[in-house]
């Protein structure tokens, strides 16, 4: 099956070639970014028995660095070599100092081979949902234990992956374990036939993210702040109709939106300019917040998590869109600050269930009820206060997620062959 794989993948490439060639001419970025990813197995160190860690884009990078972190304070700390799949994730990574790092080249033998010979790694650690197809084959002929980390499997994943589960089952043939997010992640991943002693329940990385400090007295003083993150095509539009509806009651209300993708940025400023909204872009702001009545355009990585410890509450995008099924809920939650979503939250399923219940966040039936809901939580401080406060707990309460993913990686790094892993929680 192995020959089969990359005979088709070959045969893909070669007919889709005309299109991607026309498009790397009339498009300098794309351009770049598939020269990047075809040199990324060049840039990988030479190294002996490493850690690789591979996250696919920004935030399983973050998670990445968390488990970074907690695998360099053990004794002795061990080299890592993290690779990405995204241009933003990799740019990240170089940012936060997360050396050595490179791009995940194609899923080919002719990128892979010369890959494993410059790395030699003792364990592949996957985050989250990075399934590499020929990667994975690779690690399993050379008996490289792989490490999936943060795993997380929709009921609509499950599904799909039901039609074609002997193939499914090929391809993670050498994961050795799958360390979920959830129990409902590990009881879908059984009913695809993985054995039970490869499936471990050790919770969301996610939620071992720094709290920042509750910023009370600056949310209370200054004049009222939303923020909406991580939006996505069709959220800006739910989100400036709840502006300017607020805007009538709050005139001097500000707004932070910060969308999912940068190149999307002149796609959003051509919606904020036909609603006859005001706007700055950070790079051309002076204050760091939005003067009284305008909105606060993010247009670089990694400010986002700055904004939520000052806003009263924030929205999350994503969440309304079954084909994305939401975002990060939890820096938001992390900052003490009440989070609205959308129904469809099949990605981060476990944390909103979590909030849900504890009553710091609020799960949206409609697009519609974007803004009373919102427009409910700044008229009444009590409330909003009482549930920014929860969702807070609700972090604090579930983390150790890290710990328990490093000792596991620690295991199988150690003793490739390993199957029973005290300390960590098992699914029943």
């Amino acid at each position: 099956m192995d020959v089969l794989y990359h005979i088709i993948i070959a045969l893909a490439v070669l007919a889709a070639s005309p299109f991607i060639l026309l498009k790397m001419t009339l498009d300098p970025a794309f351009a770049k970014d598939v020269r990047a990813r075809l040199a990324g197995g060049g840039d990988a160190p030479k190294l002996t028995g490493p850690i690789w860690i591979h996250a696919s884009s920004v935030g399983e990078v973050r998670a990445a660095k968390l488990m970074i972190q907690a695998l360099k304070r053990l004794s002795p700390p061990p080299e890592i070599a993290l690779s990405t799949f995204t241009r933003t994730g990799f740019e990240l990574a170089r940012e936060d100092g997360l050396e050595p790092a490179f791009r995940m080249p194609p899923d080919s033998p002719l990128w892979l081979g010369p890959l494993f010979g410059r790395l030699n790694p003792s364990v592949l650690v996957l985050v989250e949902a990075e399934l590499w197809p020929g990667l994975l084959r690779a690690c399993h002929k050379r008996g490289v234990p792989v490490v999936l980390v943060n795993g997380r499997l929709s009921q609509k994943s499950l599904g799909r992956y039901r039609l074609a589960r002997p193939v499914f089952r090929w391809i993670t043939a050498g994961v050795r374990a799958f360390a979920m997010r959830g129990e409902a992640d590990a009881q879908r991943l059984l009913k695809l036939g993985i054995e039970r002693d490869r499936v471990w329940v050790t919770g969301n990385v996610k939620f071992d993210q720094p709290t920042p400090a509750v910023q009370e007295t600056a949310k209370e003083d200054g004049e009222p702040l939303v923020v909406f993150g991580s939006t996505r095509p069709g959220d800006e539009a739910i989100v400036l109709k709840a502006l300017k509806l607020l805007s009538q009651d709050i005139p001097r209300l500000r707004a932070v939106i910060a969308p999912r993708h940068m190149e999307r940025l002149s796609e959003v400023e051509s919606l904020l300019m036909a609603e006859g909204l005001a706007f700055k872009r950070l790079s051309e702001a002076g204050p760091a917040d939005p003067p009284p009545g305008e909105i606060l355009l993010l247009d670089r990585l990694g400010e986002l998590a700055s904004f939520y410890p000052r806003a009263q509450v924030a929205f999350v995008g994503g969440s309304f869109d079954p084909g994305i099924g939401g975002h990060n809920i939890l820096e938001p939650a992390a900052a003490g600050v009440p989070v609205v979503f959308g129904k469809q939250m099949h990605s981060f399923e476990e944390e909103a269930r979590l909030l849900i219940a504890s009553g710091g966040g609020i799960a949206l039936e409609h697009p519609e009820d974007l803004h009373p809901t919102l427009r409910r939580l700044l008229a009444d401080a009590d409330e909003r206060n009482r549930r920014g406060a929860r969702a807070r707990e609700t972090v604090l309460q579930h983390r150790g997620s890290v710990d328990r993913n490093v000792e596991l990686i620690a295991r199988f790094r150690l003793s490739p062959a390993a199957k029973i892993m005290p300390g960590v929680r098992t699914i029943s």
